[in-house]
């Protein structure tokens, strides 16, 4: 079945893919500054508007997925820093504290058996205490500005995690285990969205 990622997210891409889908990739460009609420509320909308608008542009059978994420830091919604010293202000917030991040998931089914499933998964995330020149350093990367919450998991942000409770892959942008549980609401069983051959590394050791 044909599988279409609604996000930009390099991270979401290379998640997916190493996880057996080949999705394809088409941009939403909803307006994302216009929504309000909670936290959760905000993920859970954006993801929504990301899946409809791709949904809408197709035809036959498909998947569309679209997600968002937002980090709650004591109720605020901190979504993409707008500048290097937005991100130097935020990281000098996070550290030493902890947050929730919240990602929206939205999975539309375009077709004969058209439907939409819609949850979000929360994952903890305690932040370590990173120096001014660290923050300073890795603000210079350019990390910080592309993600939710101006931080990674996964990549140089990960020097300053301390620990995760919940889903690891959802801090990355997408929970693998809710994605199986929305596809098995719309009626599509997990092993239709792999491919039919998918190569792996030799175990190493």
């Amino acid at each position: 079945m044909r599988v279409v990622l609604a996000s930009a997210s390099p991270a979401r891409l290379a998640l997916l893919r190493a996880a057996g889908l080949a999705p394809e990739v088409l941009v939403s460009g909803v307006d994302e500054d216009d929504v309000a609420g909670a936290p959760s509320q905000v993920a859970r909308e954006l993801a929504v508007r990301k899946a409809r608008a791709v949904a809408a542009r197709l035809s036959g059978d498909a998947l569309v997925l679209g997600c968002d994420s937002v980090l709650d830091l004591a109720g605020e919604a901190l979504g993409k820093p707008v500048d290097a010293a937005e991100a130097v202000r935020r990281w000098g917030q996070l550290r030493g504290r902890t947050g929730v991040l919240h990602t929206g998931h939205c999975l539309v089914r375009v077709g004969r058996h058209a439907g939409e499933q819609v949850a979000v998964e929360s994952t903890v995330v305690h932040f370590g205490r990173p120096t001014d020149d660290e923050i300073a350093a890795y603000v210079a990367t350019g990390e910080p500005l592309r993600v939710a919450g101006a931080f990674t998991v996964d990549r140089l942000g990960g020097w300053f995690i301390t620990g995760l409770e919940g889903d690891p892959g959802n801090v990355a942008g997408v929970s693998l285990p809710l994605v199986r549980t929305l596809l098995s609401g719309l009626g599509v069983p997990l092993t239709t969205v792999w491919p039919a051959r998918t190569s792996h590394p030799a175990p190493a050791g």
